[in-house]
C-alpha cells in the first residue's frame, strides 16, 4: 500500500492542472455510468450517500486550495 501512495504522489508531482482534469472527468463520467446502473427504489439512498462523500471530501479540498490562495497573495 505504501508503494502504491508513493507512485500517485509521484503522479501528482508530474502532472499537470490539464491531467488533473482530465481525472476529474473521468471519475465524474465513471460516476454517472455507476448512477445510470443503479436501480430505482435504491437512487434515493445512493443519492444520499453521493452527497455526504461530496461534502466530506470537498470541504478539506477547498480549505486547501484557499490556504494556496492566501500563501501565495502573502
Amino acid at each position: 500500500m505504501k508503494k502504491l501512495f508513493y507512485y500517485a504522489n509521484q503522479y501528482i508531482q508530474k502532472s499537470s492542472w490539464k491531467d488533473l482534469a482530465l481525472i476529474k472527468f473521468c471519475l465524474f463520467s465513471m460516476g454517472i455510468l455507476a448512477g445510470i446502473s443503479i436501480p430505482e427504489k435504491r437512487k434515493e439512498r445512493a443519492g444520499i450517500i453521493a452527497a455526504f462523500v461530496f461534502t466530506v471530501t470537498y470541504i478539506p479540498l477547498m480549505m486547501k486550495f484557499i490556504s494556496v490562495v492566501r500563501e501565495k497573495e502573502e
